[in-house]
C-alpha cells in the first residue's frame, strides 16, 4: 500500500495549501517564515519518501510467482467451530491445500485443542463446573467425549458469520465434539491434504510428559502418509527425524541456511510480520515459507508478492477466489506515478499561493500594513487595526 499512501499524503498537503495560503498573507513576517518553513519541510519530505520506500508488489513484469497455497487455521473457523471435524471438512471444500491445528494429550489419546483450558470452546462449565480452569491435558478421552465443541460457536458468533450459514450447517455445528488427532489425520489422508500442528508438552508430572512425542508419532504412522505431515515441534527433532525421516521438518524460527539444513528443515512457519523478499534465499535451497495468520485479501496480496509458498488463514473461502494480486506494478510504472504526483501537486500548491497573493494585493512578505478593501478579505488585518480606528 506504500505507493497509495504516498499519493494520499501528497494530495492531503495540496488540499491543506488552500487554508494555509489563506491565512499566510494575514500573518506578520515572523509567523510567515515559521508556517511556510514547516509546511515546505513536510511537503519536501513527502516528495522524497519514495526513495526509501519498499513495497513487495513493485516488481519487474514476469517475476511474480504462483499464489501461496492456503492452510486452514484450525480448519475454517469462519464457517464452523474451530478444531472440529466439520471445520476441517469445510476448509477442504473451500480449497485449502493444508490443515493446521494444535494437539494435546492425556491418557494416550492425542486430541485437538488450542487453548490450555476447555473453557472457551466447549461446554465444560456445564458438564464439569468445578474443572473449568483445569489444563485440558488433565481430562481423559472419555471425559472429553462428553463435551460439546460447537454450541459456543453459534452463541458467540466469533466472526459474525453464523447468520450466513444454512440451517443444516448450523445443526451440524451444534453437534460437534472434541476430535482426536486420529480423526483429524483421517480427514487429511482421505483428501490428500498437508497437515501442520503444534504439539503442546504435557505439564510436569503428567503420565505422558516423557512419551508424548513417541505416542504422537505412532498415531501419525497409523493414519496418514508421513510425507503429508509438517512436523513443527522442535523438541527431540533429531530423534524424530531418525524415527520417521519422511516427515517434513518445519521450524517456527528463522536461522542461517546452514543451521536449517543441519536440522533437515524443509519449511519455515513464521508470523506474517516477518515477510520479506529475504525468503528468496531460503527458496534457493528448497526451504519454503508458510506465513500465519493471513485472512485479509490485501495481506494475502503482500504475501504473494513476497514469495511466500503458503499461508495459514481463517478465511480460505475468501482468499481462494483471488486470482491475482490486488495491486501490482512495475518499478517504471511506480516512478511515473511518483513523479506525476509530485509535479502536479507542486503546480497546484504554487497556483493556490499565487491566487491568494494576487487577491490579497500585498507583497509576498507582509512587512507593511497595506490592505485591499475591495478583495474578499476583511479590510482590517489585525486586532490592532480595529483598535486604532475605533480610538
Amino acid at each position: 500500500t506504500a505507493p497509495y499512501l504516498h499519493v494520499g499524503a501528497v494530495s492531503l498537503m495540496a488540499i491543506l495549501s488552500w487554508p494555509i495560503a489563506l491565512h499566510f498573507f494575514r500573518m506578520n513576517k515572523r509567523r510567515q517564515v515559521a508556517v511556510l518553513g514547516l509546511y515546505l519541510s513536510v511537503l519536501f519530505s513527502l516528495y522524497l519518501v519514495p526513495l526509501g520506500m519498499y513495497s513487495p508488489c513493485i516488481k519487474e513484469a514476469g517475476t511474480l510467482g504462483p499464489a501461496p497455497a492456503l492452510m486452514g487455521h484450525r480448519g475454517a473457523p469462519m464457517l464452523a467451530p474451530e478444531n472440529t471435524v466439520m471445520s476441517f471438512e469445510k476448509a477442504v471444500e473451500a480449497g485449502g491445500e493444508g490443515l493446521e491445528t494444535d494437539v494435546t494429550i492425556y491418557d494416550g489419546v492425542p486430541f485437538l485443542m488450542h487453548d490450555s483450558t476447555l473453557k472457551r470452546t466447549t461446554n465444560v462449565a456445564e458438564v464439569f463446573p468445578n474443572r473449568t480452569h483445569i489444563d485440558a491435558s488433565m481430562f481423559t478421552w472419555a471425559e472429553l467425549q462428553q463435551l460439546n465443541a460447537g454450541g459456543w460457536f453459534l452463541s458467540r458468533d466469533p466472526f459474525g458469520t453464523v447468520s450466513s450459514l444454512s440451517e443444516s450447517d448450523r445443526s451440524q455445528a451444534q453437534n460437534q465434539s472434541v476430535p482426536s488427532l486420529a480423526q483429524f489425520l483421517e480427514v487429511a489422508a482421505g483428501t490428500g491434504r498437508l497437515v501442520l500442528f503444534d504439539l503442546r508438552r504435557p505439564p510436569y508430572g503428567h503420565p505422558y510428559s516423557q512419551s508424548y512425542i513417541n505416542t504422537t508419532l505412532q498415531v501419525i504412522q497409523a493414519h496418514i502418509n508421513s510425507s503429508q505431515v509438517l512436523w513443527l515441534p522442535s523438541e527431540d527433532r533429531d530423534l524424530v527425524q531418525a524415527v520417521d525421516p519422511q516427515l517434513q521438518q518445519t521450524s517456527g524460527e528463522k536461522a542461517s541456511i546452514q543451521e536449517l539444513t543441519d536440522d533437515h528443515i524443509t519449511r519455515l512457519n513464521l508470523h506474517y510480520s516477518t515477510m520479506s523478499q529475504q525468503q528468496i534465499k531460503y527458496q534457493s535451497v528448497n526451504i519454503s515459507t508458510n506465513l500465519y495468520v493471513i485472512s485479509q485479501p490485501w495481506l494475502y496480496t503482500l504475501a504473494w508478492c513476497s514469495g511466500a509458498h503458503s499461508v495459514t488463514s481463517n478465511s480460505i473461502h475468501i482468499l481462494s477466489s483471488i486470482n491475482k494480486p490486488l495491486f501490482l506494478m512495475t518499478p517504471e510504472e511506480y516512478s511515473l506515478m511518483w513523479i506525476l504526483t509530485d509535479v502536479v501537486s507542486a503546480f497546484l500548491i504554487i497556483a493556490v499561493f499565487v491566487f491568494h497573493w494576487r487577491e490579497r494585493g500585498l507583497p509576498f512578505w507582509s512587512g507593511s500594513r497595506q490592505t485591499h478593501e475591495n478583495g474578499p478579505y476583511s479590510k482590517f488585518r489585525t486586532l490592532s487595526d480595529v483598535w486604532s480606528i475605533s480610538s
